[in-house]
């Protein structure tokens, strides 16, 4: 497996990374040792950059990652998130209410996910979502301290503007920027991606599968457990879904030139956009772990990329990416 780096302080992960999020949360979760079973696959195949948060269950995902690296934790790059007021009681989505970055709440979260995740430091910590109650400046300026205390190792930001970002650099370098990032969610390249290569901040793209549409594996929501959420957005809505078919069916065309599946080509695509860019896929299976690693190691021409980027231009993609609540949490 391939590395890559990320930010100015060169924090050195594998070129792919693992989103585990799925595992336990969002897509109907799957079965503990299923799951293990996974994460030691991918750190065998050299994918060793694994991606979790507290609102995952909440709490189970850093619950399971952590029993999954017991004895290899030498071998892995965890990266967890906090940001969000968890509610005490309900299930799943329904605990979440509303943000919460307040200097305090940080220190509980970090202090709950070291437990839960059985390590003494946190290779690379996360604000999950903008708190837009509390500055930029006092939320980077406790992760520093935080740091510096040996808690955790770098520092990242998710789903954060360019002015916020510019913002938060002048507080301490940020390693990298996490945001989804795929070829049906290219917002990105408008703004964010361009201001982390001024500032020499790394770039993490989160659903780089389009949340697993753009593996072609995915028609309708038949397949969809009753708690995943990609029910209710708006791409996967069943004339949404009709009309994005038939930009995966040309981007099959390039696959078969390039003798590779849906998923491989879309990740190579990602990756193809800057070394400087990691992309965290989520795999509850080994098979589809198998298949996304395969993307590393291939080469598209220029022309492909031209032509994949002509396919899947931000007007030719139908649906929204969040329903509007999710975008209220976006900082922009």
């Amino acid at each position: 497996m391939k590395t890559r780096y990320l930010g100015k302080d060169k924090f050195q992960v594998s070129a792919l990374g693992l989103g585990c999020m799925g595992m336990s949360f969002a897509y109907g979760g799957a079965e503990e040792s299923q799951a293990i079973n996974t994460i030691h696959t991918a750190v065998d195949l050299g994918v060793t950059f694994l991606d979790t948060a507290e609102v995952y269950g909440p709490f189970d995902n850093e619950v399971l990652v952590g029993k999954a690296i017991k004895g290899i934790r030498d071998k892995v790059q965890i990266a967890t998130k906090f940001g969000f007021r968890i509610l005490p009681t309900g299930q799943g989505l329904e605990r979440m209410a509303g943000v919460d970055s307040r200097p305090e709440h940080i220190r509980e979260v970090v202090e709950g996910s070291l437990k839960r995740l059985n390590i003494d430091t946190i290779d690379l910590l996360y604000q999950h979502r903008v708190d837009p109650t509390v500055p930029i400046e006092d939320v980077v300026g406790t992760m520093a301290e935080l740091l510096k205390e040996g808690k955790i190792r770098h520092i990242g930001l998710s789903e954060v503007s360019p002015d916020t970002l510019r913002r938060a650099c002048k507080v301490h370098p940020i390693t990298a920027v996490q945001t989804e990032y795929s070829l049906w969610t290219r917002e990105p390249e408008e703004g964010i991606l361009k201001a982390c290569r001024e500032l020499g901040v790394g770039f993490v793209p989160y659903s780089p599968l389009g949340r697993g549409f753009l593996t072609g594996k995915i028609t309708d929501q038949s397949g969809f457990a009753d708690d995943d959420f990609r029910r209710n957005l708006p791409r996967f809505q069943k004339e949404a879904m009709q009309q994005n078919q038939q930009l995966l069916s040309q981007l099959q065309d390039v696959a078969g030139k390039n003798r590779c599946t849906l998923a491989q080509l879309a990740l190579a695509w990602v990756m193809s956009k800057g070394d400087d860019i990691v992309p965290i896929p989520g795999a509850r299976k080994i098979g589809h772990l198998q298949d996304n690693t395969g993307a590393v190691s291939l080469n598209i021409s220029d022309d492909d990329i031209k032509i994949i980027d002509n396919i899947f231009t931000p007007n030719n993609v139908h649906g929204l990416r969040y329903n509007q609540s999710d975008f209220n949490l976006i900082n922009k």
